[in-house]
């Protein structure tokens, strides 16, 4: 009873601060940053107790159900054990071996992955740096317009054959993968 009236009047305080907020924009302006600063601080104060008020409940309705389920398991009557208290252990022991053998499989793939991608990265360097050296020589040499051309066409087609490579590349792991899982 007591928490329900506090609510009310904490919900009558709010419904007054809202307002006074209003009054408070229709304050001079002189006086107006004073005067909101005066209810935000109400407000403040006001959400403060709200949170304090729902603490509280909280806190007795944790003992409430503490003391129900004491009650409950002091009012239980024990008997023995029946006869059937066996445990498939066997079953989980084999479950949890096979999770094991997957997540060590899965470690592996993704350490293969990893191992992959520097490699690529690797080679990508490699193939920069030849690319520059060979644009530095054909620039020394003097080669034509159209030549560069042609070279820069043959590698804009290069990358669309190793973005292939790699599309087909991951399509056979997964299919290896569902196929062998």
């Amino acid at each position: 009873v007591v928490e329900n009236e506090t609510q009310a009047r904490i919900d009558s305080i709010f419904s007054n601060l809202e307002r006074l907020e209003i009054l408070s924009s229709k304050e001079p302006p002189n006086k107006r940053q004073n005067a909101k600063l005066r209810v935000d601080q109400l407000k403040y104060d006001v959400q403060h107790l709200q949170t304090a008020l729902r603490n509280f409940q909280h806190r007795r309705y944790i003992r409430e159900q503490q003391e129900r389920q004491r009650e409950e398991l002091l009012a239980r009557t024990f008997t023995a054990n029946d006869s059937d208290t066996s445990i498939p252990i066997d079953e989980t022991l084999q479950f949890n071996e096979s999770l094991h053998n997957a997540h060590r499989g899965m470690d592996d793939l993704i350490g293969s992955g990893t191992n992959i991608l520097h490699g690529l990265r690797d080679q990508r360097v490699t193939l920069k740096g030849t690319h520059k050296k060979i644009l530095d020589v054909a620039n020394m040499l003097g080669l034509s317009n159209t030549v560069m051309r042609l070279i820069e066409k043959r590698a804009f087609q290069d990358k669309y054959f190793m973005i292939g490579g790699m599309i087909l590349t991951c399509v056979i792991m997964f299919l290896i993968v569902q196929y062998l899982t």
